[in-house]
């Protein structure tokens, strides 16, 4: 019946920050949804039957004001793996738990990193604008790229994402190095024939292509900074699926015009959207998507079937499968 599904909180349908209605139509499979902005008009009526917060492109935010009016919220279920947006250990003393959806986004992201190699490498974005504007009569032949097969990839992070950035590169000939907290065993190395590098600045003295895939932790927070990139070859790109912060980006825009690095691939900034006027938008050595990395309809729909599990489980007072536990 209905009436005897858990009540869950999202940000919207459609819209901005908001789920596709295919994707809503999920969890209405589940749970009796209520949009943030409805919640809004009426928190006291509404607060005590929420269970369930839904976070999706981190909307709603999880803000202490706004949790303290869910006194029956038994879990927040964010999708993607990233969890920066989350004070855990708060919501952890509020009784309620955490997930994240692992495993699910590591394919759909480990493909648009490459796109983003491939199309910085190969000048793909300049080369359309040029077969597509009404002013152009001759192609040019002064639209030169760099070499990806054979060349050298850089990852830092070799997790899930990583590995299988460093699977696709074998499809390319790639020499992959890489740079984790962690070794990964030798098997795993032999498989996609990848070299551990222990230090970071080895990586980058080596590397073609700079491939960011960590997690965002205080440690990784400005990872790539000034002395960072001057390591890097002078003909290298730095590639970025991870979080923006991750890159100090004064840092970045100053190795760039400079020439301290050829190029720059980005998924992620900080903020998003940049500023319009930011520098970065206007380089043309500079390419940046919207945070698209999970966005495939096969990914997303795997996304909340993750969070559905998620919720369900912690509803039912069973294990949750993708709890966030700290360390």
């Amino acid at each position: 019946m209905e009436d005897e599904k858990p009540w869950a909180l999202v940000s919207e349908v459609g819209g901005e920050y908001g789920y596709l209605e295919e994707l809503v139509d999920m969890l209405k499979q589940h749970f009796q949804i209520m949009c943030h902005k409805d919640f809004l008009q009426n928190p006291v009526l509404h607060g005590p039957k929420i269970q369930i917060f839904f976070i999706w492109k981190y909307f709603p935010v999880a803000e202490p004001s706004l949790l303290r009016l869910l006194p029956s919220l038994k879990v927040i279920a964010s999708g993607g793996v990233g969890i920066d947006h989350l004070d855990v250990p708060f919501i952890n003393s509020l009784g309620v738990k955490v997930a994240n959806t692992p495993c699910v986004v590591s394919n759909a992201t480990a493909d648009i990193a490459m796109g983003l190699l491939l199309a910085s490498a190969r000048k793909i974005l300049e080369g359309h604008h040029i077969a597509v504007d009404p002013k152009t009569t001759n192609l040019p032949q002064s639209l030169i790229g760099i070499e990806v097969t054979g060349s050298t990839l850089g990852i830092i992070g070799m997790g899930e994402t990583g590995y299988k950035i460093a699977q696709r590169s074998r499809g390319f000939e790639m020499k992959i190095l890489y740079h984790n907290r962690t070794r990964r065993t030798t098997e795993d190395e032999q498989a996609v024939m990848a070299t551990y590098c222990e230090s970071l600045d080895d990586l980058l003295k080596r590397s073609d292509f700079v491939m960011i895939a960590v997690t965002l932790t205080p440690a990784t927070t400005g990872l790539i900074g000034h002395r960072e990139l001057s390591l890097m070859k002078p003909t290298a790109t730095l590639v970025n699926i991870s979080r923006g912060q991750v890159v100090d980006q004064d840092a970045l825009v100053e190795a760039l015009l400079v020439g301290t690095i050829r190029a720059a691939a980005l998924d992620v900034t900080h903020p998003e959207p940049l500023p319009r006027d930011h520098p970065l938008l206007g380089m043309p050595n500079v390419l940046i998507t919207p945070h698209i990395g999970v966005h495939t309809y096969n990914t997303m729909s795997r996304i909340v079937e993750k969070m559905t599990e998620n919720a369900l489980a912690a509803v039912k007072g069973l294990p949750v499968p993708n709890e966030v536990k700290l360390k």
